[in-house]
């Protein structure tokens, strides 16, 4: 299964259409965003596709958004998914919680941990989990988002261009 991962979108839609049409480019199956997403205007861009996402510490109005993907059929976390997909399984985490970060690396139960919050890319492993941020859609040098192919590990980072 090819994952589409993309963090920090801060009400940027113009970032996140650009970011989803790469991504779906690029084979995507499925999308998570790690946070930050701003407000509703970027939950329109994964309608209609599987999709999940958790809470960043810059989404202010989380019931309004949780109501809004409810309504789109896209799932809504909270601040921490536990995922299976393609046969792995999947920590998703804004990145803001340290504690929480920690308790997950510390009990290596997932495949992978994937995360936003800094603005920069990452791709390391602790144990055996594989830590991925896929960078950011604002403010960052370079736009980026991420594709995991979850058959064969292939990670994958993707400059978003004319942003």
């Amino acid at each position: 299964m090819r994952i589409g991962i993309l963090s920090d979108t801060h009400d940027r839609p113009a970032a996140m259409k650009a970011a989803i049409e790469l991504l779906v480019a690029r084979g995507s199956e499925f999308f998570i965003h790690c946070g930050d997403l701003g407000s509703e205007r970027i939950l329109d861009h994964l309608a209609g596709l599987p999709s999940a996402f958790v809470w960043g510490n810059n989404d202010f109005d989380r019931a309004e958004l949780q109501r809004y993907a409810q309504k789109l059929g896209i799932a809504c976390h909270g601040t921490f998914a536990d995922l299976e997909l393609g046969g792995k399984r999947f920590a998703v985490l804004h990145g803001d919680d340290f504690r929480l970060r920690q308790r997950v690396l510390a009990e290596q139960r997932h495949d992978y941990l994937l995360l936003g919050h800094t603005h920069v890319r990452l791709d390391q492993r602790v144990g055996i989990i594989r830590c991925i941020n896929p960078g950011a859609l604002y403010r960052a040098a370079e736009k980026t988002v991420a594709t995991l192919d979850t058959a064969t590990d292939q990670l994958d980072f993707h400059v978003v261009a004319g942003l």
